[in-house]
């Protein structure tokens, strides 16, 4: 008997790079329990492995994430509690991926509705096919928002132009995506993988040190006032510059030759 693969899988390249893939690309890769199980677990060693340097989030199948999955809410005996439970996973997964030192790209094809478009508003860096879409979706079957949207994306996009998607529930475009912040870059659709990897390489492969402050400090920005922010800055920078990175950096500035850094 054949295992049924998991809703969402992990990869280590061993080079730094780690790929988490969206595992039910024939369904769209609905939203589900599995799915936040999934996804809790492998953020769990995306977070705690040193050895990784940066992630790459992206799916299998036409689309990136349909958004929840509706015939499971459905079929649940209790909707209220049965999407507490696993917004409980889907949370503890986000937190530790908003958290964790390695940068987080996207690669978008295709929907990203809901639950999809609280992932791209997450991540440090997205890279979306020419016809992908996004939609808020909570709104249109009466839920209020998850997995950070209504925290992450008035940030990015602005407070009005988030009220307006969620309560009109109108479609984004990749373009107007890109154009109002959302979205990093638009490429042809049958280079989406290609390029949101070689980016993931690309960033892996960089002071990732810093790049893990950078996180620290963007994320603790929301919440500091601006004299905290500065002495938060000046006590990352002083860590920072007793990494191996900044010391291969000045070297190779001086040396001019390019660095190598190994994100320690």
């Amino acid at each position: 008997m054949t295992d049924t693969p998991p809703a969402a899988r992990l990869d280590l390249d061993g080079t730094g790079l780690a790929v988490i893939t969206l595992n039910r690309g024939e369904r769209g890769n609905p939203f589900g329990f599995e799915m936040a199980r999934a996804l809790r677990d492998i953020a769990l060693t995306c977070d705690g492995d040193p050895a990784i340097r940066a992630v790459l989030l992206k799916a299998e199948g036409r689309n990136f994430c349909v958004g929840g999955d509706l015939n499971t809410f459905a079929a649940a005996g209790s909707l209220s509690r049965a999407v507490q439970d696993m917004v409980f996973d889907f949370h503890g997964a986000l937190a530790k991926l908003a958290r964790m030192r390695s940068p987080l790209i996207v690669a978008v094809q295709g929907a990203a509705a809901g639950v999809g478009v609280s992932l791209v508003g997450l991540a440090d860096l997205v890279v979306a096919g020419a016809s992908a879409h996004f939609t808020t979706a909570y709104g249109a079957i009466g839920f209020s928002t998850d997995g950070g949207m209504s925290y992450t994306l008035p940030r990015l996009i602005g407070l009005r132009r988030f009220q307006e998607l969620y309560l009109t529930n109108r479609r984004l475009g990749a373009a107007e995506a890109q154009a109002i912040g959302l979205i990093t870059e638009v490429v042809p659709d049958e280079t989406v993988q290609d390029r949101a990897l070689a980016l993931a390489r690309q960033i892996a492969a960089g002071p990732t040190v810093a790049y893990g402050k950078l996180r620290h400090l963007l994320l603790a920005s929301y919440g500091n006032d601006f004299e905290g922010h500065l002495e938060m800055e000046a006590r990352l920078l002083a860590e920072a510059c007793r990494s191996d990175d900044v010391q291969e950096g000045i070297a190779a500035v001086l040396a001019r030759r390019r660095p190598a850094f190994q994100g320690r």
